[in-house]
Formats: structure tokens, C-alpha cells, sequence
């Protein structure tokens, strides 16, 4: 009766094995699955590589497929966005011209475009990070959003910017020459500006650090990427991808952005034969009526340093929603938030209907609370919190009618 070489076990209770040509040796199945165990935790950043390097060989030589039009991607826009038609607009031509960009790389054209870094400023809630998850949705290009609260200066606790550029190549099935052509999206941008304007003995490590660490990336560099930890491992082979053809989204909320503003006109406005400022006008100003007047002193003011804000040549600013927009958002958009509960109480056997009284009353809930559309889904959790207690254990209810009182 032969024995495991490995570990001794008898041949008849391992079940399967595999014998050597000779003979001489054999190994059971088990030991099989140690020894592959033993080498993905060993050798992961190997095998890693050899499938990355693999998978770009076999795609690499793929042309990028052409864009969709402007506006028909402002018409997919519009199957899930309510409004924003100026942001949409000028998204979809740069989002279109990117691919024209890469479209003449391929074509080895001599004149070479350089690439436009979009900035989105807007309120919370007013849609930003709603507009880059839709245009995932509906382009055919690798796409990754970041958060850029996580980032800190590359030797620091926290996520280094290179991690940005894996999260794009593993959405890109590891493919490096694909993500090359992709799109980012950092969100939250403004949690990076300078902490102050003063000296200081400390870095501002996860501020202007991180706005340092973020230009070369976003202008163009062949940056060296660590594909198994977060943190980079001197042991580690790195993936080389260059980012001069991918295409950067950057947005935030820019909170008293507006104030940095109307200081600026103030400003300008000074004088004994100049004309005043109406301050009551100012007042009633709303924020995208202000913010349209923004130029690149009122970034670097706000604590964006130059170089970063020169990287950002076209600026995007979003309008606060107002009560018809988060009532068309109810109950117009393809995956309302309705939609969505509606759904979950049909899966109880239970048919949920909104009143139209009831559908305005979460609107005005959500202007006083200021949340903008991030709002909608705590007030109507709140709302059928009681209802979705009860259902489970309650098979006589069979329709829910929500009205303004109950909201």
C-alpha cells in the first residue's frame, strides 16, 4: 500500500493522488490544496503579476470603441438625473472630447490635445457623485471614485494617491493598457484645502500634502502602483500605468465657497465714486447664483493651491435643488427612491402607495433640513419605520397609503 510522500497518509483514504512518471513518489489531494494555500499567501504579488501582465497582452491590442454623442449622453443622464442641464452639458462634450483625445492618440495625429480635468462645485445633495456613478453606468470606459478624506502625503497613516489609480485598474479587470483610457472621480475634494493660510511647524498632511502628491497624477506621470496592500512593500513588484490619458473628475460641496466670493466683490467695489454692493441682494443670492462667478483667485483663497487649481481647467457648478426637482426625483427618475421602497414592500405581499400631498411634504422636509436628495432616504425610512416593524409579522396587511400627516 503506497503512502502521501508528503504526509503519509495512506493512498486509499486520501482518495485522490498524483504519482510521479517513476512511480517512486506520490501526493494526496489534500496536501494539493496546502501547497496552493502555501503559495497565494506567499507568492501572491507573482501570481498577481503574471495575470495582470497576461490579461494585457490579450486585450491591449483592442481599440477604444467610439463615444456617444453629447447628447445622447444628456438623454441617459436624464433617465436618472433630475435638472443640472448645465452640468450635464458640459460633462457630456468633455466626456465626449476625452474620447476624441484618445481617438487621435491612437491615430498617432501629430498635433497632440492636451486633456480637460473637470471641477464640480455644488451643496450636498444637490447630485455631483450621482452624476459620475450614471456616467459608469452608461460609458463603456473603466471608471473609479475616490473619497479624498482618506488620502493623506505619501509615508503617513491613511491611503496614498497611487491607491486611487488600483482602484481604476481593478475595475479594469487588471487590464493596464484599458485603464490607462478610463475616468476618476475624487470626491470631496475641498476636505483637502490648506488647513490655514499661516506658517505652521507641522505638515498639513492630509490638506495641501495631498494636493502636492495629486498633481503630477492628474497632469500626467507613469506612477508605480502596488498591487496587494495599500501601503507600498519595498518587496513588492509594482504596476506602472501613466495617467496622461486619464480623464479626472474632481468635486465637492465648497462649503462658504459663496463667502469667499461676495469678499471678493465686496472688494471690488471699493471707492468713493464706485457703486456699492446691495447687501440685502447678496443675501438672497442662492449659492449656485453666487458661485457662477467664480474665478481661479477664489479657489486658491479658499485654500486649493495654484498648481492643483490650474490642473481643473473647466469648472462645473450645480443649483441647489428647489421643491419641484426632489418631487420630480420622487417619483420621475428611473430608480426612485419610491421605486425602490415600493419594491421592498411588494416583496412582503404588501402594496405601498404615496399620496401626492405626501410625495411635497418630504420635498419641503428636505429643503428645511438642507440635506438636499441625500435626505430623501432618512425621512422615508423614518416614515415607514413602524410599517416595515410590523409587516413581517403581520400577513392581514395588504396596502399601505403614505399621507402628508403620517410624513
Amino acid at each position: 500500500m503506497k503512502k502521501c510522500s508528503f504526509c503519509k497518509s495512506n493512498t486509499e483514504d486520501a482518495g485522490q493522488v498524483v504519482v510521479t512518471p517513476d512511480k517512486n513518489a506520490c501526493i494526496c489531494a489534500e496536501c494539493i490544496r496546502l501547497c496552493i494555500h502555501a503559495i497565494d499567501v506567499d507568492s501572491s504579488s507573482d501570481i498577481e503579476i503574471k495575470k495582470i501582465s497576461k490579461k494585457s497582452k490579450s486585450k491591449s491590442s483592442k481599440k477604444i470603441k467610439p463615444c456617444l454623442l453629447p447628447h445622447q449622453i444628456v438623454d441617459k443622464l436624464n433617465e436618472f438625473i433630475i435638472g443640472q442641464d448645465e452640468a450635464k452639458k458640459i460633462l457630456s462634450v468633455a466626456v465626449y472630447n476625452h474620447y476624441k483625445r484618445l481617438q487621435n492618440i491612437e491615430e498617432n495625429g501629430e498635433l497632440e490635445i492636451e486633456k480637460s480635468n473637470i471641477l464640480m462645485l455644488g451643496p450636498t445633495g444637490c447630485g455631483k457623485t450621482l452624476l459620475a456613478k450614471t456616467l459608469a453606468k452608461i460609458l463603456d470606459v473603466p471608471f473609479a471614485i475616490a473619497d479624498a478624506t482618506s488620502l493623506t502625503e505619501a509615508g503617513y497613516v491613511g491611503d496614498d494617491v497611487e491607491n486611487i489609480l488600483m482602484y481604476l485598474i481593478q475595475n479594469a479587470d487588471y487590464d493596464v493598457e484599458k485603464a490607462q483610457k478610463g475616468i476618476i472621480y475624487i470626491d470631496e475634494i475641498d476636505k483637502i484645502v490648506k488647513k490655514t493660510t499661516g506658517t505652521s511647524i507641522t505638515r498639513d498632511v492630509s490638506g495641501e500634502g495631498v494636493q502636492q502628491a495629486l498633481l503630477k497624477i492628474i497632469e500626467g506621470t507613469v506612477a508605480n502602483v502596488s498591487p496587494n496592500s495599500s501601503r507600498k512593500n519595498p518587496q513588492d513588484r509594482m504596476i506602472k500605468i501613466d495617467t496622461s490619458n486619464i480623464l479626472f473628475i474632481c468635486g465637492g460641496a465648497f462649503v462658504n465657497l459663496d463667502k469667499t466670493i461676495e469678499s471678493r466683490l465686496d472688494k471690488s467695489s471699493i471707492g468713493f465714486n464706485k457703486p456699492k454692493m446691495d447687501s440685502k441682494n447678496t443675501e438672497n443670492k442662492s449659492f449656485y447664483e453666487i458661485a457662477k462667478q467664480v474665478n481661479t483667485q477664489d479657489l486658491i483663497n479658499y485654500g486649493l493651491i495654484p498648481e492643483f487649481v490650474s490642473r481643473l481647467p473647466i469648472t462645473i457648478v450645480l443649483h441647489e435643488l428647489d421643491e419641484s426637482a426632489i418631487v420630480k426625483i420622487l417619483t420621475e427618475t428611473k430608480n426612485s427612491i419610491t421605486k425602490q421602497y415600493i419594491k421592498l414592500f411588494a416583496m412582503d405581499n404588501v402594496e405601498l402607495k404615496f399620496e401626492n400631498e405626501s410625495i411635497v411634504a418630504i420635498a419641503k422636509k428636505t429643503i428645511e433640513q438642507k440635506t438636499g436628495a441625500r435626505g430623501l432616504r432618512s425621512i422615508i425610512e423614518k416614515t415607514l419605520l413602524d410599517f416595515m416593524y410590523t409587516i413581517p409579522q403581520n400577513n392581514e396587511i395588504k396596502e399601505i397609503m403614505i399621507d402628508a400627516k403620517k410624513v
